[in-house]
């Protein structure tokens, strides 16, 4: 049983139910444009629509990038983008919780949705605080008194202990909404009790990311193997005592990679059946794809992608697997001669009965590239609350809303 409330424990009807949404987008830096509207479409389609649906007056809160950054814009775009989404009027007010935005949401009828704006423009929305002391901030004093219900469906933004995260679920009735409920229920799949054999794809170029996700899930017994591609799989073969050649070697210390070395040796001589590396890569002469087994190494030039025999490799485990996690690309997929490692990898989840769960920016944009989106079981598009989850770190939000229910029940 969840430690936590959803929407099916509450009736929203007639009730004024803040709603925390992640409506983060890309924006144009010089146009100010949202650019892609996917975490507006996924809250809107789910959760708001749901509660709009059922009756109650929904008051969204969210934020858009930080004070200062080119992304940091009023949220009056977004709510015109969930008006078309939803095909209904939603109601934008340039306040987050001063006399204009508390005057709108009195004056709010059942099943209508009012956008107030970006958070982020109080300024101690970002300070880290406990439920209990974010609740005398003045946000959450404010808005708090006008409010039946608190809904968290922000779980993008799980892993601040931010005061529009935290603060209302100390002083409010609250709930995951839809997005939440749907994350925290796929993650708790391949994190709590996965199927067996459980498999993690691990690529990409954030290195340590997958050293501590590596570290967890095997000394927890969550994965059976570990398939390392991309740069984590470059400083997984340098563990292993390869050196790359000068190119690779100097991106690894460029990005400061070298220092999880010892940390990924240790990890490898624990756990030397579970962690696979390639056995091969791929780079460029000429213009063309040339491969070579890593015995070979080192090499004079960039290291591009795995090769024809780690793709058989890794397919073989694969192809076994009931639960996999998928986190990265395995080489340059951006660039067609280097799609190979990442197209057969991907297709081989793809086409798994498994169940297969894929987060992170490039994993996303590679899938949806190469039409294999609708394919994959579940599809995160958390980002570092995804990652600290996978860690095994205990997100704030989250505990957050166990706490609401544990006081309730």
């Amino acid at each position: 049983m969840a430690k936590y409330l959803t929407l099916d424990d509450v009736n929203v009807k007639n009730k004024i139910v803040l709603v925390r949404v992640d409506f983060n987008s890309p924006v144009d830096p010089d146009t100010k444009k949202v650019l892609d509207d996917t975490r507006i479409r996924a809250h809107g389609e789910t959760t708001i629509k749901e509660l709009a649906k059922k009756g109650a007056k929904v008051v969204v809160l969210a934020h858009q990038g930080r004070k200062g950054d080119p992304d940091f814009i009023p949220l009056k775009q977004h709510a015109e983008i969930l008006g078309k989404i939803l095909g209904t009027s939603v109601k934008y007010v340039d306040d987050v919780f001063g006399e204009k935005a508390q005057k709108a949401i009195k004056e709010l009828k059942n099943g209508e949705i009012l956008v107030l704006d970006n958070v982020r423009n109080f300024a101690e929305e970002t300070k880290d605080g406990t439920p209990e002391e974010h609740a005398k901030k003045e946000l959450v004093k404010a808005l708090a008194p006008l409010a039946d219900i608190f809904v968290n469906d922000a779980f993008a933004a799980a892993h601040r202990a931010h005061v529009s995260i935290v603060g209302f679920t100390a002083v409010l009735p609250s709930v995951a909404g839809r997005i939440m409920e749907r994350e925290l229920k796929s993650l708790s799949r391949v994190l709590e009790n996965p199927e067996k054999p459980c498999v993690y794809v691990l690529g990409g170029a954030k290195a340590d990311d997958s050293l501590e996700i590596s570290n967890y899930v095997l000394d927890n017994k969550i994965a059976d193997y570990i398939l390392t591609g991309g740069v984590v799989g470059q400083v997984f073969l340098v563990a292993k005592g390869f050196n790359l050649g000068k190119p690779n070697m100097q991106l690894l210390e460029e990005k400061k990679l070298m220092e999880l070395v010892p940390g990924v040796k240790e990890l490898m001589q624990k756990y030397s059946d579970q962690i696979k590396v390639p056995a091969d890569v791929a780079f460029e002469i000429g213009k063309k794809r040339r491969e070579i087994p890593v015995e070979r190494l080192p090499t004079e030039y960039p290291i591009f992608d795995i090769g024809t025999k780690t793709v058989e490799n890794y397919s073989e485990i694969l192809r076994r697997a009931k639960s996999i996690v998928v986190s990265g690309p395995m080489g340059v997929f951006e660039n067609s001669e280097f799609v190979y490692g990442t197209k057969s990898v991907f297709e081989e989840i793809a086409n798994s009965k498994a169940f297969s769960l894929a987060g992170g920016g490039h994993t996303i944009a590679a899938l949806q590239e190469l039409g294999l989106s609708n394919k994959i079981s579940y599809i995160s598009t958390a980002g570092g609350a995804l990652i600290e989850f996978l860690m095994g770190k205990k997100l704030p939000g989250v505990v957050a809303l166990e706490k609401a229910a544990a006081r309730k029940r």
